[in-house]
């Protein structure tokens, strides 16, 4: 492999091919630290240009290739497998924003570019890009684009599919497809877009996008509530949505038991309701400058989810700082889980209407599993979204992290069967990966396992883009 080296030292110069022990491991572990492998090279292309000549030399040499963009994933989609015979392709050197049009509503900007720095960028223009999540300071568009992700926005502005009106894409065998064109309407063939976006990295390496841009949205209402079971959560959504309307932003749900781990372990974080519930809602209004009324709706809104009994307390953010407050014991669950011990995420869409019976099934079934494990729940109400984690057994104070490990399988296969027969996804936003490949062909029909092996087939005919993300292996 030596000439190979050589050859991707030429094209993105030396520095930017590592290959010491010390500068790869980063590369080759995701943000869980469960998922690790082993890398020929990790190689850091400035330009397009230097990608497709990357991507050229390793398909004439049949070397195995890695797209990675923040590596905030979790479930191994971007890292290598364990052989050690991939060449990891990190875009994080692509960080332009090469143009933003307030009048069209678009945003063009290199894969690299982290999604925090295009939201700057749009709110420069006076202009939204909605996307919100939780890694936000470190993924990048590209990464996002590639697992089709989802976020505390979805519910008024959709998915990153959604968002997206044109690519750039280097294809399995280096050659380019501009399709960069910012077009609300485009009917000339196939959408060759949307064929990339979720893709992970086994169809090409995205490393361009126009994005739209919505209006800004400078005036919020915001509350975090209390409601007594999922079902009432249910409920208020439907409440929210006739009282708010295109208001309506976020509805996001979360259990007890990852408000308190978040009340443990997250520096600052206070209770904002004297009274403990079971489950909690953080919803928003958001509105342009000249929208008035917000804190009126949410206010009529909360009332009427007390009269229904849908409404236990809630406390509604006064200040831009007490707004923060809120959406930290929200956005905070995730990062505190790693900190409590081992965690067994799930990420699974139901019909929105089965929600509750779903959760209260759930949580005894899988006790008979694993007598003690802690489910930590939350998640997005709005699109039917639940991370369904699960903490493992503490009796004594002390994570009983073996016992999770041992009944993982179990525990899995539990929760999935129960999504499938609600005809739900395993899969919301986190996408496949290497996690979670195997699983979804065994609930996906044979004809659509077809189809999506004929897709790769026909765009990456030798297997070398991401070789065991999103389609196991035979």
């Amino acid at each position: 492999m030596t000439d190979l080296l050589d050859r991707l030292r030429d094209a993105v110069g030396a520095s930017h091919v590592l290959t010491d022990d010390a500068d790869v491991a980063a590369h080759v572990v995701d943000w869980t630290g469960v998922h690790r492998g082993r890398a020929l090279a990790v190689v850091r292309p400035a330009s397009t240009a230097e990608v497709a000549e990357v991507v050229r030399a390793c398909a004439e040499t049949r070397t195995p290739v890695v797209p990675q963009g923040g590596n905030t994933g979790l479930v191994g989609g971007g890292v290598p497998d364990g052989s050690g015979t991939a060449v990891v392709l990190s875009l994080t050197r692509m960080r332009t924003v090469r143009d933003v049009d307030p009048v069209a509503g678009t945003i063009t900007v290199d894969a690299g570019v982290v999604l925090a720095d295009v939201q700057a960028a749009a709110a420069d223009a006076d202009r939204l890009f909605p996307m919100s999540l939780g890694s936000e300071g470190s993924c990048t568009i590209g990464g996002n684009l590639a697992t089709n992700a989802g976020g505390t926005a979805v519910l008024r502005y959709g998915m990153t599919r959604e968002l997206v009106l044109g690519l750039e894409v280097v294809l399995p065998d280096g050659r380019v497809w501009d399709g960069l064109r910012g077009l609300r309407k485009d009917n000339t063939g196939y959408d060759l877009t949307q064929l990339f976006v979720g893709s992970e990295g086994t169809l090409g390496v995205i490393t361009g996008a126009v994005l739209r841009l919505f209006p800004a949205t400078p005036r919020h209402a915001t509350a975090w509530v209390a409601v007594p079971s999922v079902a009432a959560a249910v409920e208020l959504l439907a409440l929210a949505q006739r009282e708010a309307g295109v208001h309506l932003t976020t509805f996001e749900i979360a259990n007890r038991q990852a408000l308190d781990l978040v009340l443990a372990h997250l520096p600052g974080a206070v209770d904002p309701l004297e009274a403990p519930s079971g489950w909690y809602v953080l919803v928003e209004l958001a509105g342009t400058a000249s929208d008035d009324g917000l804190d009126d709706a949410l206010e009529r809104l909360l009332s009427l989810g007390v009269d229904t009994g849908v409404v236990a307390d809630a406390a509604i953010a006064t200040s831009p700082a007490r707004r923060d407050a809120l959406w930290a014991l929200r956005e905070g669950i995730s990062e505190v889980q790693k900190v409590e011990g081992a965690t067994l995420k799930h990420d699974v869409t139901l019909p929105i209407a089965r929600l509750a019976a779903w959760t209260d099934a759930m949580g005894p079934r899988l006790q008979e599993v694993l007598p003690g494990v802690r489910p930590v729940t939350y998640g997005h109400v709005g699109d039917g979204n639940l991370h369904y984690n699960l903490n493992a057994p503490s009796p004594d104070g002390t994570s009983r992290d073996l016992d999770l490990l041992d009944a993982a399988p179990d525990l899995s296969t539990a929760i999935y069967d129960a999504v499938a027969a609600e005809h739900g996804s395993i899969s919301a936003e986190h996408g496949l990966g290497r996690t979670k490949a195997a699983a979804a062909a065994a609930y996906k029909s044979r004809v659509e396992v077809d189809l999506m092996r004929a897709v790769k087939q026909a765009l990456d005919p030798d297997g070398l883009l991401n070789p065991g993300v999103l389609l196991a292996r035979d």
